[in-house]
């Protein structure tokens, strides 16, 4: 590879990262790829023709894409584009979603309108053109133009390639890899156990032409002793013609970006890689709400970077007793939320921590839900919706989204952030506004006493805002604690990013990775029947 971007025949090499099943390692697996390429001096770009997530971010031009693909991005040290996730889809339900092409919103759609079942899309849909076996046009040229500038593209699948009931439609997976002429490297979690039957059965139920692609397979989250494994992987070789490429260790507390918001776990911390005492006194616990389509919940990863600070996911009114700070966090459902809240009793006790002084912070649909007026004719269609009634806000939902990359200034320290909504608000009071332009001019959000909202996603990864953020919601709460003054929260993630790396170049076979990238789909992989129909 020659590092200025492409090769002698003009296209780049590549790479198909899938998956015996979700949450295999996928994005892991691709992101460590890219970190260890880079660090080769390889000039590398992520892809993922299609991902379903309610964690998105937004590009320099103001495209909306999987926040895993700007965490690759990130890792191959490259700007994160819309080429790299062409189609998005967020779930605003258990059976539609939107549809977020090339970084723009095109219409809802159902899980049977999308995936071309019988009777196609549901009434009320708003149908993107052109369907979604077309789209596969528009995939492989946003690869084949990433192929063209980069000297290697490492795509991500999605689920599994062995889902025999979609491969009609598929433009992840196999439909992908075929399309493009690309190696596939399936992963597999043997943590979760039968991993030798999930390499053969995914394997087994391709079909002959799709088989042609899979040149090996990668073992992930892998405890003990290597030695024990290797009679299963000779096994393995014999059975399916194809070789393991590597044992990825279990490591802990990696804290990379996570992709999907409908299965994100209540869990206790976010990041079980921070183990440094705190610096004050006190410890600052942190409750988020664990609202319906939750989104962008890693907003509050950089809480849970500081020393001292303890961030859990809640979903019940005694939870929040003991809280320091209670966050909202974004949700593809304002209105639905702000309903579960009230269900819950969360919203009663909301209420009575701020009447008490006691801070509450949200975000993006956390802030809408602070207000006192909800018109949503776009999202859910309920009309007119009162909010909690704790900021002095209107909130009006418009067609057009809002994508943008803020800057400005927050509690006298410069922040950044990034707009992902349809609700416009309208701040009609309070104290002051969250977020300035520096000259004291409001650019968004607004606080009443100790209740703070605003619509800018990644605001806490501004080091020394989130520090003054967080003496403000200490000193409210009345905690002893004091932020630490050397976290930076870019370093950390960088760190993240290169044991990734590391894990690849130490566990992985490099060298036969390397060929794949740079030589293509190995001759003469046999059938392993009965493949499928």
């Amino acid at each position: 590879m020659n590092g200025q971007g492409g090769t002698a025949g003009g296209l780049g090499g590549g790479l198909l990262v899938a998956g015996t099943t979700s949450d295999a390692g996928k994005s892991v697996v691709t992101a460590g790829i890219c970190r260890w390429l880079v660090r080769q001096g390889v000039k590398v770009a992520p892809f993922k023709a299609q991902n379903m997530s309610l964690n998105s971010f937004v590009t320099r031009e103001g495209a909306e894409i999987g926040r895993a693909q700007a965490m690759q991005a990130a890792a191959a040290r490259v700007e994160p584009t819309a080429l790299m996730n062409p189609v998005l889809l967020k779930p605003g339900g258990d059976r539609s979603s939107q549809v977020v092409l090339l970084g723009k919103p095109v219409g809802e759609l159902s899980a049977r309108g999308y995936f071309g079942g019988p009777g196609g899309s549901s009434p009320g849909e708003t149908p993107y053109a052109g369907g979604r076996e077309q789209l596969l046009g528009t995939v492989t040229d946003c690869l084949a133009e990433l192929r063209r500038t980069h000297d290697a593209v490492i795509c991500e699948g999605a689920g599994s390639p062995a889902e025999i009931n979609l491969r009609r439609t598929d433009i992840v997976n196999m439909g992908i890899a075929r399309a493009a002429r690309i190696p596939v490297v399936v992963v597999g979690d043997i943590d979760r156990g039968g991993v030798f039957a999930s390499f053969f059965g995914t394997t087994a139920l391709l079909s002959k032409e799709d088989q042609a692609l899979v040149a090996g397979y990668l073992v992930n989250k892998f405890r003990g002793d290597v030695t024990l494994l290797e009679p299963g992987l000779d096994m393995l070789r014999q059975l399916t013609g194809r070789p393991t490429l590597g044992v990825l260790p279990y490591a802990h507390g990696l804290g990379i970006d996570e992709e999907d918001g409908l299965r994100v776990s209540l869990r206790g911390a976010v990041r079980e890689s921070v183990v440094a005492p705190p610096h004050g006194a006190d410890v600052l616990r942190v409750a988020v709400c664990a609202v319906p389509l939750m989104s962008n919940f890693t907003d509050v990863d950089a809480l849970a970077a500081e020393p001292g600070v303890v961030v859990r996911f809640v979903d019940r009114p005694e939870e929040l007793a003991d809280a320091d700070l209670v966050v909202l966090p974004g949700t593809r459902g304002t209105v639905r939320a702000l309903a579960w809240l009230r269900e819950r009793g969360l919203a009663d006790a909301v209420a009575r921590r701020a009447a008490e002084g006691r801070p509450v912070l949200g975000i993006c649909g956390g802030y809408q839900m602070l207000g006192e007026h909800i018109d949503d004719e776009v999202e859910s269609k309920a009309g007119a919706v009162e909010g909690l009634g704790l900021l002095p806000v209107r909130v009006r939902f418009a067609v057009e989204k809002t994508l943008a990359r803020p800057v400005g200034e927050a509690l006298g320290e410069p922040v950044e952030g990034y707009e992902i909504h349809h609700g416009v608000a309208e701040v009609t009071g309070g104290d002051e506004a969250f977020m300035t332009d520096g000259g004291g001019n409001a650019l968004d959000g607004c606080r009443v006493g100790s209740v703070w909202g605003t619509h800018w996603h990644g605001s806490l990864e501004s080091d020394a805002f989130r520090r003054a953020f967080l003496r403000r919601v200490a000193a409210d709460a009345g905690r002893a604690f004091v932020p630490a003054p050397d976290t930076r929260f870019g370093a950390l993630r960088e760190e993240q990013l290169d044991r990734l790396g590391d894990l690849i170049e130490e566990h992985a076979d490099t060298g036969a990775l390397l060929r794949l990238i740079e030589k293509g789909v190995p001759e003469g992989l046999p059938f392993v029947p009965p493949g499928a129909p």
